[in-house]
């Protein structure tokens, strides 16, 4: 059961009213789009709820909570996710499908690649050595998502930047929210390019490809999806990252960016989540764009999580604009604005 406050109309006056979806990981970049969101001024973040993907979602709950505390920011709820059964059961078997289908050039596994904590509060005392001031809320992602919707009809954003899995319980559980949710905002799917976890399908779409399709498929009034297609073609240099960083106080904030950063020693760094938040903050960010139906491959086959867009679409696929270019300049000052005030 979720219990909490639901914000006063004249809190939220003028903001952008915003539920992040997100397989949580500390900094790039889910982490960073998080903390775009909480800073952005036009932005009121009514919640994190968590999901498996990168991360298992009780790493996720912990990670969203130690950022959170590390930017100050003590009001947003952090809901956690669970870890459907049709999930565990497939990646307990992911090699198989690996041999029978491919892999793309990134060879990522996220969650798959780790061993599941406990639970939130064990995950966070053994990767940061330290106790949590903020706790979770009690009750689950789709309740949360549900009650929220309701409580701000036709204003709530659905920024998704993980596996599609909560958003497709909430649609599921209660289908009446279908068209009081303002829009979605996606971070997934490779719609004119090759995928990067499989040739055909990108991560976020791959692990959870039938609530991929769900959501795709469902009424909402607005769907906004940022694929591999506009993320691919915006990357940041180390130095030009340590440049961005030299601005932060935060020291919660700057020890999880060495930890990060220690850890990876690629010269350029993607930033897919990020510009899902960015094209919320500032929708001039875009400069290309397609509208097309769209939909999603849920069949397990070699094409398995393969997101497609048509011009003439099957039966039951929804219209979406597909973002395809944004103003790299716009998003780094962005970026440099929001870390100097952290």
């Amino acid at each position: 059961m979720i219990a909490l406050l639901i914000p006063l109309k004249s809190e939220a006056a003028d903001k952008e009213l915003v539920i992040l979806d997100s397989d949580m990981v500390d900094m790039f970049d889910d982490g960073v789009a998080m903390m775009m969101l909480a800073k952005a001024p036009n932005v009121k973040l009514l919640g994190v709820t968590t999901s498996t993907g990168n991360n298992w979602a009780q790493n996720g709950t912990a990670s969203a909570i130690r950022q959170l505390e590390g930017i100050g920011v003590n009001d947003v709820p952090v809901v956690e996710g669970s870890t459907p059964k049709a999930i565990r059961k497939r990646f307990a078997n992911l090699q198989s499908e690996i041999d029978q289908f491919g892999y793309g050039f990134d060879q990522y596994y996220g969650f798959a690649s780790h061993e599941e904590p406990a639970d939130w509060k064990s995950a966070y005392r053994k990767n940061y050595g330290a106790e949590p001031t903020l706790e979770p809320l009690n009750g689950n992602p789709e309740d949360f998502i549900i009650l929220m919707v309701r409580a701000h009809p036709n204003e709530v954003t659905i920024v998704e930047i993980g596996p599609c899995t909560n958003l497709a319980a909430a649609i599921k559980k209660a289908p009446d929210i279908v068209p009081l949710i303002k829009r979605v905002v996606y971070m997934g799917g490779a719609f004119f390019q090759t995928g990067n976890v499989t040739p055909a399908a990108e991560f976020n779409v791959w692990v959870d490809p039938s609530a991929a399709k769900q959501c795709f498929r469902a009424e909402f009034n607005d769907q906004l999806i940022v694929p591999l297609d506009a993320c691919e073609k915006v990357v940041l240099d180390r130095d030009e990252f340590k440049r961005i960083m030299k601005g932060v106080k935060s020291p919660i904030i700057a020890e999880l960016n060495d930890r990060v950063m220690s850890k990876d020693n690629s010269k350029q760094m993607f930033v897919w989540d990020i510009l899902a938040a960015a094209v919320v903050i500032d929708p001039t960010i875009i400069i290309e764009e397609e509208t097309m139906p769209v939909d999603v491959n849920d069949v397990y086959s070699p094409s398995y999580g393969e997101t497609l867009a048509y011009r003439t679409a099957p039966r039951g696929a929804q219209t979406a604009r597909i973002v395809t270019t944004v103003n790299q300049f716009k998003l780094r000052t962005m970026l440099d604005k929001m870390f100097s005030s952290i």
